[in-house]
């Protein structure tokens, strides 16, 4: 166990603003994997006097807590991608050292030493929520396993196909980012899109979305092509682009770092004047600004105005940047906190609460679990200028704006 990004998909909606403020917990670094998150100068648990079971206790050398909730953090603290899962670790900490709780006790597994090990450790542990886990491979293991424990698990996957079954989605959602700069560009008066789409699932699921999502809209999708991030393969599917039709608005639904390749090749064949659409990607492209081609172009995402304050809390505290998605184990605590108030120590966690129809607000701004499982987001829409990225349509506060 150890304690408490990956391309941008992560939380800025400040639930900070709600609830009493409640005295908070110390970490205490531990060996292997397991970090946790305790309040300083608590005193042990004690039994109140002798007790002779009449049978086995099988739940002797386990953890007795009942003053505080037992939640863990899954994510990787080795490996490929221990950066991820260390910063969403930090963050944690300090969603924890703000909201001052003492309520809440979180320990962190690692998953990079197996998925299916982690979650059993966390579960004999006496966890009643997980949040994490990062990938979607490892949710597939750890929900199940969670779920004959009836513990529900906060996953920071953007993969909406391992929803349900008590797995709850937080990442950022590329269908959700697709509707709402397609719903923006209509409303602007265009009408005929196309699209260029990595192969693989990410591209596939971002077809879909387009299709739906301009189809909802009103418009038309005059042509859609396929590519495999090579210089070759993309010049082709531009080309495909400009002899199917015309466009007003073309979706390049992949990272900042490939649409700064795709545009220029786009502006010489045939897409001059075309608006360029992005997804959730583009957020964590600091380059983009700097790209006279992309001048213009729109993309729709959670808000950067606190996870900005977040990154310069990060650093301070840290020494380095944190990763995008590092937000994410931030609002998991900030939401966990919230429903703790009125979560009965060593009880299980209650889910409902998680479907509030007002949702929640943290770093990523507002959001809510839909039935699915999926997190909805409130999400702005940005337009690349000169040096600079603006907000032309700030997202919504809440659900009821």
């Amino acid at each position: 166990m150890t304690e408490t990004d990956a391309p941008r998909q992560a939380n800025l909606f400040a639930s900070m603003k709600r609830g009493a403020r409640i005295a908070f917990m110390a970490s205490a670094l531990m060996l292997a994997a397991c970090q946790s998150i305790v309040p300083k100068g608590a005193p042990p648990t004690a039994p109140s006097g002798p007790v002779a079971p009449t049978r086995p206790d099988v739940t002797e050398g386990l953890p007795t807590d009942t003053a505080r909730h037992r939640v863990a953090l899954l994510v990787p603290m080795s490996g490929t991608n221990a950066g991820v899962g260390q910063s969403i670790a930090n963050a944690t900490t300090l969603a924890w050292m703000d909201t001052k709780t003492d309520k809440v006790r979180i320990t962190t597994y690692d998953t990079a030493l197996g998925a299916a090990a982690a979650v059993n450790k966390a579960l004999a542990d006496g966890n009643r929520l997980i949040l994490g886990p990062l990938l979607a491979d490892d949710a597939r293991i750890i929900g199940p396993i969670a779920a004959r424990a009836n513990v529900p698990v906060i996953s920071f996957s953007n993969d909406n196909g391992v929803a349900g079954g008590g797995v709850y989605i937080m990442g950022y959602n590329p269908n959700q980012s697709i509707e709402r700069v397609v719903s923006f560009a209509r409303e602007k008066g265009m009408s005929n899109f196309a699209a260029l789409v990595p192969r693989g699932t990410y591209g596939e699921r971002a077809g879909n979305a387009l299709l739906r999502a301009v189809e909802q809209a009103g418009g038309t999708v005059v042509s859609m092509q396929s590519f495999d991030r090579t210089p070759a393969s993309i010049t082709a599917a531009v080309k495909k682009l400009q002899a199917s039709s015309s466009y007003d608005a073309l979706l390049i639904a992949d990272s900042g770092r490939v649409a700064l390749q795709v545009a220029p090749i786009v502006r010489k064949n045939g897409g001059a004047t075309a608006r360029l659409l992005g997804t959730e990607l583009w957020n964590t492209e600091g380059a983009l600004a700097a790209s006279p081609v992309l001048r213009g172009a729109w993309f729709a995402s959670v808000s950067d105005a606190l996870y900005s304050q977040l990154a310069a809390k990060y650093r301070a505290r840290y020494g380095s940047a944190p990763f995008r998605l590092s937000s994410l184990g931030y609002d998991a605590v900030l939401l966990t906190v919230r429903i703790a108030q009125d979560w009965k120590p060593g009880s299980a966690f209650p889910a409902a609460r998680l479907r509030d129809a007002g949702g929640f607000s943290g770093i990523d701004g507002a959001f809510r679990f839909t039935r699915s499982g999926v997190a909805e987001r409130a999400l702005e829409v940005s337009e690349v200028g000169a040096g600079n990225v603006t907000v032309l349509a700030p997202a919504p506060r809440s659900f009821t704006e």
